[in-house]
């Protein structure tokens, strides 16, 4: 495997892309400008299917402001007030979302070219983010692994370590439409969470988790993404449709474990992590057709910095971030 020229950013830095898998199994591009996904084919029914929205050049991924396929960090989600105290310290961010920094600030990691490696059959993307990058304290190196693995799956491998304490929470951001075009609405979704977290004004996780029991979303069995979307939920009202994190089980010994499945013409997709919550997000504000995608990015709680009674986020010196996920595909 070796990495193929894909283009060069505004600034002119050189762009990789590295392709993986393929065979007649699911194959993938990873590109070095944000650690993005930038392309997913899936065996079909009637063959492969481009699973994921994307772009299709250089110039579309530097206009992208959707965050498409891209490994978001710092720390994934919105932080409140874009602050939040550490060790009785207080730090402020990068206010890039109102009043909240989103996604680590902006510009964030989707927007870094990141150094690629090969290992074996995968592809290792490496970044470091300095000390005080939009306010997060601690020189962060983050490394993340792509791999399809047995023809079928494509898992994603974080790490990361500091040299002082600080908060972090990494995921990839890809948005997924198993019918390779129209909306997701008519997709069977299944999340094995018993609980979500609702948000108040700028999406910003407020109050204690909700039951999903009896309201629109619960997704412990199958049920079409647009069954009681349109309902008038005030969580949905706010959201525009679902943008809400999801509190999964605990993860046994750190192995991953399912949480979701996602169905359409005739491929399922099945999520396992090692990560606490979910975020479903249905393409509420894209520049597509509304709905085009959904998002079920494995993560921390958004806030929980500033939320103490979810699990903790913080990273300090002498230890390692890990997390894993994996996506399967079958018929």
């Amino acid at each position: 495997m070796a990495a193929q020229a894909y283009g060069r950013t505004a600034g002119g830095t050189a762009v990789e892309c590295w392709p993986l898998g393929g065979g007649g199994g699911v194959s993938a591009r990873v590109i070095t400008y944000g650690a993005r996904l930038a392309s997913l084919l899936v065996p079909g029914p009637r063959g492969p299917v481009e699973v994921l929205l994307a772009r299709g050049d250089m110039a579309g991924w530097q206009d992208d402001r959707a965050y498409l396929g891209a490994t978001v960090g710092r720390f994934a989600g919105r932080i409140e007030g874009a602050r939040f105290t550490l060790d009785g310290r207080e730090h402020g961010l990068s206010a890039n979302d109102g009043t909240a920094c989103l996604h680590g600030g902006s510009p964030g990691f989707e927007r870094a070219v990141w150094r690629a490696e090969a290992d074996g059959d995968a592809v290792v993307m490496r970044h470091h983010s300095p000390h005080g990058e939009h306010g997060f304290p601690g020189a962060l190196d983050v490394a993340v692994r792509f791999a399809v693995r047995d023809g079928c799956a494509l898992a994603i491998d974080y790490t990361a370590t500091t040299d002082a304490a600080t908060v972090l929470n990494l995921t990839n951001h890809a948005y997924f439409n198993l019918a390779g075009g129209g909306t997701v609405l008519d997709h069977r979704l299944t999340i094995a969470a018993d609980a979500f977290v609702p948000v108040g004004p700028g999406l910003i996780q407020s109050g204690p988790p909700c039951p999903v029991a009896g309201t629109p979303f619960d997704f412990r069995t199958p049920r079409r993404i647009g069954a009681r979307i349109a309902e008038p939920d005030r969580q949905l009202r706010i959201a525009g449709g679902y943008d809400h994190t999801y509190l999964l089980s605990p993860a046994p010994a750190l192995a991953p474990r399912w949480v979701a499945r996602l169905e359409e013409g005739g491929i399922a997709m099945d999520v396992h992590t090692t990560q606490p919550s979910i975020q479903l997000y249905t393409g509420n504000a894209l520049d597509h057709p509304r709905h085009a995608a959904v998002c079920l990015e494995t993560q921390h709680v958004p806030n929980a910095p500033n939320r103490p009674e979810f699990a903790t986020t913080v990273l300090r010196p002498g230890a390692v971030f890990r997390s894993q996920t994996i996506y399967r595909f079958s018929g």
